[in-house]
């Protein structure tokens, strides 16, 4: 796919169907991953993939009222880091940010692989860095579902979420976020 296509066509679709995620496609995730800028380099970002179907359900365990569509996804990354692995200069701290653009790189990656990366904030921090051996140092930053985009409504979700499936929903318009030269919000 070009550019272009994979960012267009990039959704976090809920609607989901298994598919087989190999390790060598979570190797590719990883490596566009690692291919992101970071403060000096430190590439402060760490992750931990679940396939295992009987680990797959105790993940679940952690999860908040309203993801049960997740039950249909082919794995779980969590996406974690801590300050110290990154850059601190003059007071503007770089970990979250440097973190937020390497799963974007593999958000990007798993589109052109053909598959839904769909990040979540609906989970327990204390209980998905308990089940994953996550230490209690880290700042688990977010979950995401991976899998294969459904061609029919999975029955795992809500009336609402379904209907959320059937477009992407509206983005601001150009002029609202970005400005020339100085901000200068006119409709904000």
């Amino acid at each position: 796919m070009e550019f272009k296509e994979v960012v267009e066509k990039r959704r976090a679709l809920r609607s989901l169907e298994r598919v087989e995620i190999t390790e060598a496609m979570l190797e590719k995730l990883v490596e566009a991953a690692s291919l992101s800028p970071s403060c000096f380099n430190n590439q402060p970002w760490r992750f931990v993939f679940v396939t295992d179907n009987a680990k797959l359900a105790v993940v679940h365990g952690s999860l908040s009222k309203g993801n049960e569509w997740i039950q249909a996804a082919s794995a779980i990354v969590a996406v974690f880091t801590k300050k110290e692995m990154d850059c601190d200069i003059k007071g503007r701290e770089y970990y979250l940010f440097d973190t937020g653009m390497a799963t974007a790189f593999m958000m990007l990656a798993a589109t052109d692989m053909g598959l839904v990366f769909h990040p979540i904030a609906g989970y327990s921090e204390e209980k998905l860095k308990s089940i994953l051996n996550i230490p209690e140092d880290m700042t688990l930053i977010v979950a995401a579902a991976i899998g294969k985009a459904s061609e029919s409504i999975n029955h795992l979700l809500t009336e609402k979420q379904a209907l959320s499936e059937a477009s992407r929903p509206e983005r601001l318009p150009l002029t609202d976020i970005f400005y020339i030269n100085e901000y200068n919000p006119v409709n904000e």
